[in-house]
C-alpha cells in the first residue's frame, strides 16, 4: 500500500526576502533573517489580514488547548517557545520527543497554529498563539508516512490529551489508521485534514474522506479556488492555501503553497473555538466553522469551497443554532445555544451568521453524540487512496 504524502507541494523559497530577489528553488526553508527580515515575515503573513486574526485574537487566543500535529516533527523556534510541548517519535528506530524536523513541513505547521512571534511584530505569528503544539514525527524528512505510522500518531494524540489534531497529509489509509481516526472522533477529539493536492492528487484523500472528520481545502489571495487544491464532495471549508509564511527548521522561515497550510490554519481556528467553548463536543466546533463559513461559490455548500471560507470572528462570536445535544461535561443549566460552551463570562454577542447552512444530524449508535453529515458517505471502508 502507498503511503500518504504531505500535501505541501509547490513549496516555494524566496531567496533574500529582504532584498526582493526571485525564487531560485523548491525548497521550504527562507534564510536566516536579521531582525528586519522577521519584520517582513510578519508583513507577508497575508492570510492573517484577509482571516481578521487581530480582532479574533481580542476573543480567544487558544489557552488551554494541545493540538497535536503528526508530521515531519516540529523544531524548537524562537517563534514557538513555550507552545512546544514534549512529543515523541512513531518512526522506527525512534525514540525522541518529537522536536526533530529535518524537513521544515512539521515546524511550518506548527508555526500556522501557535507561533506567536517575537514581540513587535517580529517574527511569524499563529491562528491560536497560546496553544500549546504536541509534536509527533511520523512523517520522514521525504515528506513520506506509512498508514499504520499515522494510526499510531493519532492514538498517541489521544492518549496525550490532544484536543485537535492537525493531519497536513492526505492519501491511502489502512485498518490501524482508521481505527485511530474513528477513535479520535469518539474521544471528543477535533480533527482537521487536508484534502490533497493537485496534481498529484485527483481526489480527496484518506484521512479527510473519513466522516466526521473536518475536509479542508483551500483559496489564493482573492479567495478564490486555489488550483492546488483538490475538489469533491466530501470539503466542509476551506482557507488560505497560497504563498502562506511560517516558520521552519533552524530559525528560518518558509513559505508555502498547499491543502497542508490551509489545515493548520483551520486547526488553529478550531483551537480557538476549543479555548472560548471548552465545554462544547467536537462536532459543535466543527459546526461552528461550517454554519459560519463565508459562502463561495454556487449557493450552499459544493466541492470546491465546501460550505466557504473560514470566518474566526464569526465562529467564535455568532449565536449558532445548535445540533440537538449538549455535552455531558457542560455545566447544568448551559442553555441550548452553542455558545453555551462559552467560559464564565463570555456572552457570545451573537454576530450575524453569514453563509449559514442547516446541517442534517446522523445518529452514530455506541458513540453517544451525533455526527454532522457534511458529506456523501463513500462506504465505512473507502479503498486505498494512492498518492503520487
Amino acid at each position: 500500500m502507498n503511503a500518504p504524502k504531505i500535501s505541501a507541494t509547490l513549496v516555494a523559497l524566496i531567496c533574500a526576502v529582504n532584498t526582493g530577489s526571485s525564487p531560485t528553488s523548491t525548497h521550504a526553508s527562507l534564510p536566516s533573517l536579521p531582525a528586519h527580515g522577521s519584520d517582513r515575515i510578519r508583513a507577508d503573513q497575508w492570510h492573517l489580514g484577509s482571516l481578521a486574526t487581530a480582532e479574533a485574537n481580542k476573543l480567544s487566543n487558544g489557552d488551554g488547548v494541545t493540538v497535536a500535529v503528526p508530521d515531519t516533527g516540529v523544531h524548537p523556534h524562537p517563534d514557538l517557545t513555550g507552545n512546544l510541548l514534549q512529543g515523541t517519535d512513531i518512526l522506527s528506530g525512534g525514540g525522541g520527543n518529537g522536536q526533530d524536523d529535518r524537513n521544515s513541513h512539521g515546524t511550518g505547521m506548527a508555526g500556522l497554529i501557535a507561533a506567536h512571534g517575537q514581540g513587535n511584530n517580529n517574527g511569524a505569528r499563529g491562528i491560536a498563539p497560546r496553544a500549546k503544539i504536541l509534536p509527533i514525527r511520523s512523517s520522514t524528512e521525504d515528506n513520506e508516512s506509512k498508514p499504520d505510522d499515522l494510526g499510531r500518531a493519532v492514538e498517541y494524540a489521544i492518549s496525550s490529551g490532544a484536543s485537535v489534531i492537525s493531519i497536513s497529509s492526505a492519501g491511502s489509509s489502512s485498518p490501524v489508521l482508521r481505527q485511530a481516526i474513528r477513535a479520535a472522533l469518539a474521544a471528543n477529539v477535533v480533527v482537521v485534514a487536508a484534502a490533497g493536492n493537485r496534481p498529484a492528487d485527483s481526489e480527496v484523500g484518506y484521512p479527510a474522506s473519513e466522516v466526521g472528520v473536518l475536509a479542508v481545502g483551500g483559496v489564493d489571495r482573492s479567495g478564490a479556488h486555489a488550483t492546488v487544491s483538490v475538489a469533491g464532495p466530501e470539503i466542509d471549508v476551506v482557507a488560505p492555501a497560497v504563498d502562506i509564511y511560517s516558520t521552519s527548521i533552524n530559525g528560518k522561515y518558509r513559505k508555502g503553497t498547499g491543502t497542508s497550510d490551509a489545515t493548520a490554519i483551520v486547526a488553529g481556528a478550531a483551537a480557538l473555538i476549543r479555548s472560548k467553548y471548552p465545554y462544547l463536543p467536537a462536532q459543535e466546533v466543527a459546526h461552528r466553522l461550517t454554519a459560519t463559513a463565508v459562502d463561495k461559490g454556487p449557493p450552499g455548500r459544493d466541492d470546491e469551497y465546501g460550505y466557504g471560507v473560514i470566518d474566526l470572528v464569526a465562529a467564535l462570536t455568532a449565536d449558532v443554532p445548535p445540533l440537538g445535544f449538549e455535552s455531558a461535561s457542560a455545566p447544568a443549566g448551559a442553555g441550548a445555544s452553542t455558545t453555551a460552551g462559552a467560559r464564565p463570562g463570555d456572552d457570545g454577542d451573537g454576530a450575524t451568521v453569514r453563509g449559514l447552512v442547516t446541517l442534517a444530524v446522523i445518529v452514530t449508535a455506541g458513540v453517544g453524540w451525533a455526527w454532522v453529515a457534511r458529506r456523501r458517505r463513500r462506504g465505512d471502508d473507502p479503498p486505498p487512496r494512492i498518492s503520487r
